[in-house]
């Protein structure tokens, strides 16, 4: 007798993963993919949509196949600021632009000329970020490539073009409206003033609620489709749903997203400077968060290392914390020299990196400049981390994500944390459980 499944897409920058759980939410089987990455128009990296589209229509009609699973549900996670955009036919008229794309200069002077950026910020809890505002993705494509915009019928964010592949239903949703994409107004609940005068939310379809779903056809039975989430708020349904007494959750990967679904007080200008922003729980409330690139920064400084030192890729992935070290470290008996390269510089960066004294090379092995490197994002965790509690006194933190496998981090985090309750994740499979868990909330509504 077939075994009735969930399906779940995880889709993040790094990796393309594909679940199957069981209808109590038991992780059946995992598998993870890497696509190569494309070039857009102006010949700068992005995601190949073709292949992510081909592959995820793929993965559905094995499991079609396959006589061991009935599949009764699908959702999908996926990574935020970033557009598809559809013609009236269903067809992406875009390629995912990279949301590390710069945002030309000219437009930015002009965006924030009409709307005072310290004033816009604060309204949309989105700082300025170039591309990362998704909103501006599509300013940009109207004012550089106004055939294009032309031809938008609607603009999906990634997990709704995802659902869209299945459902055929074009629909927005508050995770992804609300992840600093400068669309949305939190005082007043809708999207702010300037995405109706530029007629940009013409192009955006009905929202709909996270748990929403739609019965359709698949492998020749009926199938609950959910809507897709945001991977960040996905991670953190997990939690909410499931603890009643306030959290902080710290998910770690590509970036490190530090996510307060409790905050206190309003957020300021000064917090917005350093990439502290909110974001929209799948119930449509405030979510404090700050966020910086920790994975990113991590690959990044590895490369050099293993060049330097010749070591393969995952020796890092051996190394032990160095207790002596670490203490030389805390008390300031040893230098601490490492400084970040491609983490933004915010006003704390500097703060926390005043000079750039990093020199990997004139370390006598790898694994010294290793944790140092590790103690300056570690340091860096742990401010990323009171910019999300700000007046909150919470001390439960869970961690979850890649970086709870990383013993010195981890080790590093407790040593800079004391009178902090660290938890390292109950639900490891983050943005995917959370995608499942929002099929079974929408069951218990009906």
């Amino acid at each position: 007798m077939a075994q009735p499944v969930i399906a779940i897409f995880d889709i993040g920058k790094t990796n393309k993963k594909f679940f199957l759980f069981d209808e109590d939410l038991n992780e059946i089987s995992e598998e993870y993919v890497k696509f190569p990455t494309i070039v857009d128009e102006d010949g700068e990296e992005c995601d190949d949509l073709e292949k992510i589209t081909a592959w995820a229509k793929e993965k559905v009609e094995e499991l079609c196949q396959n006589p061991a699973f009935e599949v009764k549900a699908l959702n999908f996670s996926t990574y935020g600021a970033s557009f598809v955009s559809i013609d009236a036919s269903g067809k992406p008229v875009t390629p995912i632009y990279n949301y590390l794309k710069e945002f030309p200069k000219n437009l930015h002077d002009e965006f924030y000329g009409k709307y005072p950026e310290e004033e816009i910020n604060r309204i949309t809890a989105s700082p300025t970020l170039g591309m990362l505002n998704s909103g501006l993705q599509l300013l940009w494509i109207k004012r550089m490539r106004p055939e294009t915009f032309k031809k938008i019928r609607y603009s999906l964010h990634l997990p709704q073009y995802i659902s869209y592949l299945f459902t055929g239903e074009a629909v927005a949703e508050p995770t992804s409206i609300g992840c600093h994409t400068k669309l949305w107004d939190f005082p007043k609940k809708d999207y702010h003033d300037w995405v109706y005068e530029e007629k940009i939310a013409e192009k955006l379809p009905a929202t709909v609620p996270t748990t929403q779903f739609f019965i359709k056809e698949i492998c020749g039975q009926q199938v609950q489709v959910g809507v897709g989430i945001h991977d960040s708020s996905s991670a953190l349904a997990s939690y909410l749903l499931k603890i009643k007494e306030p959290f902080v959750l710290i998910s770690t990967g590509t970036w490190s997203i530090t996510l307060n679904p409790f905050p206190v007080g309003e957020l300021t200008f000064e917090e917005l400077q350093n990439d502290c922003l909110n974001f929209l729980s799948i119930q449509g409330e405030t979510v404090k968060a700050s966020r910086f690139f920790l994975g990113y920064e991590l690959d990044h400084q590895l490369e050099k290392l293993n060049r330097i030192f010749d070591k393969q890729a995952k020796y890092y992935k051996e190394i032990e914390a160095d207790e002596a070290y670490l203490e030389s470290l805390f008390t300031g008996t040893k230098q601490a020299d490492f400084y970040p390269e491609t983490i933004q510089r915010t006003p704390l960066v500097s703060k926390i990196f005043p000079e750039n004294n990093w020199k990997p090379d004139t370390y006598p092995d790898f694994d010294s400049a290793y944790h140092q490197l590790m103690w300056g994002l570690a340091k860096m965790q742990v401010a990323s981390l009171r910019l999300a509690l700000g007046q909150s006194e919470i001390k439960k933190v869970y961690i979850d994500g890649g970086f709870v496998h990383n013993q010195v981090f981890i080790r590093m985090l407790r040593k800079l944390l004391p009178g902090f309750d660290l938890q390292f994740s109950d639900f490891p499979l983050g943005s995917a459980y959370g995608a499942a868990l929002m099929l079974k909330a929408a069951q218990k509504e009906v």
